[in-house]
């Protein structure tokens, strides 16, 4: 079952702040976190239904650390849609 502790942040880019003006929220969360397991965190512990969640699994870049070829952590990202007038008091916009 999905917990809280599976979302890892809310994304704060210039693209997801302008994203958050129109209601959907970017968080990243563990890989096992399915969509209808991020439906149940939401109205849990935020009290809201989302109306929509898109997800996206972002595969880490490949770097070079300290001359040795590497990559970064895979991770998973969900759209979430709030329904209108419900907002987040977690958030800073």
């Amino acid at each position: 079952m999905a917990d809280i502790t599976d979302i890892k942040s809310i994304l704060y880019t210039e693209k997801t702040l302008e994203l958050q003006e129109s209601g959907v929220i970017v968080v990243k969360t563990s890989q096992r976190m399915t969509k209808s397991g991020l439906k149940e965190v939401f109205k849990e512990y935020f009290g809201i239904v989302p109306s929509r969640i898109n997800s996206l699994n972002q595969e880490g870049k490949q770097k070079r650390f300290r001359g040795k070829l590497g990559k970064q952590v895979d991770f998973k990202k969900f759209y979430v849609k709030l329904p209108e007038g419900a907002h987040l008091e977690s958030l800073a916009v």
